[in-house]
Parts: C-alpha cells; structure tokens; sequence
C-alpha cells in the first residue's frame, strides 16, 4: 500500500471506524501489514481502539425499539441516504443530537464539522452500513427523499418516539408569554405553546397528522408555505394550545427517553399538572 495515496487513507479511515475492521484485517484486504494500517491511522488522527472489531450497529432492525424509531425520525428529517446503496448521514448543529443518535445506533463513527451552502457550520455523522439501509428503504425512506418522503412503515407503538425524533431533527417547540391583551387587563397574561415539524414533502406531513390523531386525538393543521422560485414550497405540520401540550406529555413519557436536551428544556415548564391552566 501506497502511504502517501489520499484514496488509500481514506480507505483505512473507511475500515476501520465505518466498517468496524481490525488492523490485521483491513491489513489483509489491502496486502500490507497491521503496522502500516496502524500508522496510517496515527498520521489520520485516528484514536487506535483495544484488539478486536469496533462495536458494531445493530444489524437486526426486525425488533423495533423506542431508540430506533427514533433515530428513524431523525434520519427521515436530518439524515441522506447515499446513492451507493449503503452510507447514511444525519447533519445537525447540535452535536450532542448527534452523540445521542450514535448511542441509539450504536456507531463508534466521528462527528465532523460540516459547512452549509449559506457556510454556516454544522456537523455530520456518517456511517455504512448496508443491511440498515435496505431496511430504511424497506420502510419508505430513500436518496434524495426530501420532496418525494410519503408515509413510513413505523409500528403504533414507537410513532410517538419516531415524531420526537422527526420534531429533534426539523421541528420546533415555541414558547412565549403572550401580553397582547393587558391593556383590557392586566390579568391577560398567557403561555402561548406551539409544536411545529417542517418538510419540503406535503404527504409526509399529513401522514405523520393522520397518523398522530388516530393514535392521540390531537388535530394541529398542514400549511404549505410558497417560496420565490426557484426554491420549491415547503410545509409546516403546527399544533396550538391543548394539542401541542397533549404532543409534549406523550413525547416525554419517561424521563429517560433519548431527545435533544434543548428542546426538552423548553417542554419542560409544560410538564406539569397544573400546566394547562397557564392557556388562554
């Protein structure tokens, strides 16, 4: 092997944190020894693990769980599917929404810094993983799904971890106090609450609000939003009031769920039992 070949250094990058490879095995595969896997691995920057293969994704996906369906929703929101059949990136500016992705998934992959077309910096985490990925496309998702997502195959059970994970990705938890009113009487004070999830796929939307009505009686209304062209329309699902409160006691069901903390902080104060009488 070549040291000095950017494609071979990124091969042995590839190996060993997307693939899970040994040195001695990636060593085999590219003819040349595990000492030069593992200094190409120093010169990369690297962190050399303990003897044995990374611990690998799940490669099961037959049993769901409350952490896959989420880590589906953040994919269906945040994440790409590759066109090579087989790598799967989810971009986000919050790198601790992507630590908890890793831990639901079960990656030892690295978060890097990612930069926007608008040069605004994010970070990303990318991992291969094909048996995952023909499951995802499996239960409806694909490359390029961001005007052409429709209804997903996500189990009664864990759609409400599924939307929370959708909400973490491309959603919004609003809140304010509202004092329009004060000037009729100073006792015209409310807590305004509003739950939004954005997409550039109206169907998806009125699935996902079909979908959470059925299974939680709550309403919310799809408002699709048209832009100058030549960027494309895009949709908002928004819940108000008593039905954005009944979506944030389902979300947070357990105080162990995985969510984005910043977003949880802000449900938090409508957690309470005497929450709802804050509404005007």
């Amino acid at each position: 092997m070549n040291e000095r070949g950017n494609s071979n250094s990124e091969e042995v990058r590839r190996l060993y944190l997307e693939e899970g490879l040994t040195a001695e095995a990636i060593a085999s595969r590219l003819g040349c020894g595990a000492s030069t896997v593992y200094r190409r691995l120093a010169r990369l920057g690297v962190p050399r693990r303990g003897r044995g293969p990374a611990p690998r994704s799940r490669t099961d996906f037959s049993a769901w769980s409350a952490p896959l369906a989420y880590a589906v929703g953040l994919i269906a929101t945040d994440g790409n599917l590759s066109p090579d059949g087989r790598h799967i990136s989810v971009t986000s500016k919050d790198i601790d929404l992507l630590e908890t992705l890793k831990n639901c998934l079960g990656l030892s992959n690295t978060i890097t810094p990612n930069y926007n077309a608008h040069g605004s910096l994010n970070y990303r985490v990318q991992w291969g993983n094909r048996v995952m990925y023909d499951w995802l496309v499996s239960i409806g998702l694909m490359p390029a799904k961001s005007l052409r997502l429709g209804p997903l195959q996500i189990p009664d059970e864990f759609f409400v971890d599924f939307l929370r994970g959708c909400i973490d990705g491309d959603g919004s938890i609003i809140t304010y106090t509202d004092r329009y009113n004060t000037f009729k009487n100073p006792k015209y004070v409310y807590q305004r609450l509003f739950v939004e999830l954005f997409s550039a796929s109206r169907p998806f939307l009125e699935w996902a609000q079909a979908t959470a009505t059925r299974l939680k009686g709550v309403g919310g209304a799809v408002i699709t939003r048209e832009l100058p062209a030549p960027r494309h329309p895009y949709s908002v699902l928004k819940y108000a009031k008593h039905d954005s409160l009944v979506l944030l006691h389902w979300f947070y069901y357990s105080p162990t769920v995985p969510c984005l903390a910043r977003k949880k902080n802000l449900a938090l104060p409508f957690l309470t039992p005497n929450s709802a009488s804050t509404f005007g």
